[in-house]
Protein backbone atom coordinates (compact mmCIF):
# COMPACT_ATOMS: atom_id res chain seq x y z
CA UNK A 1 0.00 0.00 0.00
CA UNK A 2 1.71 3.19 -0.85
CA UNK A 3 1.75 5.99 1.27
CA UNK A 4 -1.00 8.52 0.46
CA UNK A 5 -3.91 5.22 1.03
CA UNK A 6 -1.76 4.87 4.14
CA UNK A 7 -1.86 8.06 5.19
CA UNK A 8 -5.59 8.73 4.14
CA UNK A 9 -6.73 5.78 5.71
CA UNK A 10 -5.36 6.46 9.26
CA UNK A 11 -6.09 9.86 8.83
CA UNK A 12 -9.93 8.53 8.23
CA UNK A 13 -9.90 5.92 11.21
CA UNK A 14 -8.79 9.08 13.60
CA UNK A 15 -11.69 11.10 12.07
CA UNK A 16 -14.33 8.39 13.01
CA UNK A 17 -12.85 7.20 16.06
CA UNK A 18 -12.20 11.05 17.53
CA UNK A 19 -15.45 11.61 16.92
CA UNK A 20 -17.25 8.40 18.74
CA UNK A 21 -14.93 9.20 21.66
CA UNK A 22 -16.25 12.49 21.86
CA UNK A 23 -20.04 11.70 21.41
CA UNK A 24 -19.24 9.22 24.51
CA UNK A 25 -17.19 12.52 26.63
CA UNK A 26 -19.75 14.95 25.76
CA UNK A 27 -22.71 13.60 24.08
CA UNK A 28 -22.21 15.32 20.71
CA UNK A 29 -19.84 16.18 18.05
CA UNK A 30 -19.38 18.83 15.53
CA UNK A 31 -18.46 17.73 11.56
CA UNK A 32 -15.10 19.69 12.36
CA UNK A 33 -13.68 17.61 15.15
CA UNK A 34 -13.69 14.50 12.65
CA UNK A 35 -11.44 16.90 10.57
CA UNK A 36 -9.53 17.74 13.43
CA UNK A 37 -9.53 14.56 15.09
CA UNK A 38 -7.82 12.90 11.78
CA UNK A 39 -5.29 15.51 11.16
CA UNK A 40 -4.52 14.40 14.98
CA UNK A 41 -4.39 10.77 14.44
CA UNK A 42 -2.07 11.07 11.67
CA UNK A 43 0.31 13.57 12.91
CA UNK A 44 0.59 11.21 16.05
CA UNK A 45 1.42 7.99 13.89
CA UNK A 46 4.02 10.38 11.83
CA UNK A 47 5.60 11.32 15.58
CA UNK A 48 5.36 7.40 16.32
CA UNK A 49 7.31 6.73 13.10
CA UNK A 50 9.73 9.42 12.78
CA UNK A 51 10.95 9.49 16.61
CA UNK A 52 11.55 5.82 17.28
CA UNK A 53 14.23 6.40 19.90
CA UNK A 54 12.24 8.91 21.62
CA UNK A 55 10.88 6.95 24.68
CA UNK A 56 7.24 6.43 25.04
CA UNK A 57 7.11 9.17 27.66
CA UNK A 58 8.02 11.75 25.69
CA UNK A 59 6.05 10.89 22.31
CA UNK A 60 3.23 11.17 24.85
CA UNK A 61 4.19 14.61 26.04
CA UNK A 62 4.99 15.51 22.29
CA UNK A 63 1.64 14.26 21.21
CA UNK A 64 0.03 15.94 23.38
CA UNK A 65 1.56 19.25 22.81
CA UNK A 66 0.81 18.71 18.90
CA UNK A 67 -2.52 17.78 19.66
CA UNK A 68 -3.03 21.35 22.13
CA UNK A 69 -1.49 23.56 19.40
CA UNK A 70 -4.07 22.13 16.97
CA UNK A 71 -7.17 22.29 18.86
CA UNK A 72 -6.10 26.01 19.73
CA UNK A 73 -5.31 26.72 15.80
CA UNK A 74 -8.91 24.89 14.69
CA UNK A 75 -11.06 26.47 18.01
CA UNK A 76 -9.34 30.15 16.77
CA UNK A 77 -10.89 29.53 13.58
CA UNK A 78 -14.35 27.97 14.02
CA UNK A 79 -14.99 29.76 17.45
CA UNK A 80 -13.35 32.82 17.20
CA UNK A 81 -13.62 33.56 13.48
CA UNK A 82 -16.84 31.79 12.42
CA UNK A 83 -18.95 31.52 15.94
CA UNK A 84 -19.99 27.90 14.91
CA UNK A 85 -19.62 27.66 19.21
CA UNK A 86 -18.07 23.89 18.99
CA UNK A 87 -16.49 24.36 22.34
CA UNK A 88 -15.09 26.62 25.07
CA UNK A 89 -13.00 25.94 27.51
CA UNK A 90 -12.87 29.50 28.79
CA UNK A 91 -14.12 27.83 32.77
CA UNK A 92 -11.21 25.60 32.64
CA UNK A 93 -8.10 26.84 34.51
CA UNK A 94 -5.16 27.33 32.26
CA UNK A 95 -7.12 28.27 29.21
CA UNK A 96 -5.70 30.26 26.33
CA UNK A 97 -8.45 32.50 24.86
CA UNK A 98 -11.40 29.50 25.86
CA UNK A 99 -9.50 27.62 23.64
CA UNK A 100 -6.86 24.80 24.36
CA UNK A 101 -6.33 24.19 28.56
CA UNK A 102 -4.21 22.69 30.40
CA UNK A 103 -7.52 19.88 31.51
CA UNK A 104 -7.59 19.24 28.02
CA UNK A 105 -3.97 18.49 27.21
CA UNK A 106 -3.47 15.63 29.90
CA UNK A 107 -6.56 14.66 28.16
CA UNK A 108 -4.68 14.31 24.77
CA UNK A 109 -1.85 12.95 26.92
CA UNK A 110 -3.80 9.97 28.26
CA UNK A 111 -5.52 9.40 24.66
CA UNK A 112 -1.95 9.45 23.01
CA UNK A 113 -1.12 6.00 25.27
CA UNK A 114 -3.60 4.09 22.86
CA UNK A 115 -3.00 6.20 20.12
CA UNK A 116 0.74 5.25 19.63
CA UNK A 117 -0.33 1.31 19.78
CA UNK A 118 -3.02 2.03 17.16
CA UNK A 119 -0.41 3.13 15.21
CA UNK A 120 2.35 0.40 15.97
CA UNK A 121 -0.63 -2.12 15.10
CA UNK A 122 -1.48 -0.41 11.74
CA UNK A 123 1.94 -0.33 10.74
CA UNK A 124 2.75 -3.86 11.76
CA UNK A 125 -0.17 -5.65 10.81
CA UNK A 126 -2.05 -3.75 7.98
CA UNK A 127 1.11 -1.91 6.36
CA UNK A 128 3.60 -4.93 7.10
CA UNK A 129 6.40 -2.65 8.25
CA UNK A 130 7.81 -2.83 11.60
CA UNK A 131 7.02 -0.51 14.15
CA UNK A 132 7.58 -0.79 18.34
CA UNK A 133 5.56 1.32 20.47
CA UNK A 134 6.46 0.43 23.98
CA UNK A 135 6.81 1.82 27.47
CA UNK A 136 10.07 2.24 28.18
Amino acid sequence: MGKVKQYSLIYVVGGVLYCIIEILWRGTTHWTMGVTGGLCFLLLHLINQKFTKMNFFEKCVLGAITITAIEFSVGCIVNLILHWHVWDYSGYFGNILGQACLFYTLMWFLLCIPGYYLSSFFQNKVFGRKLTTKPN
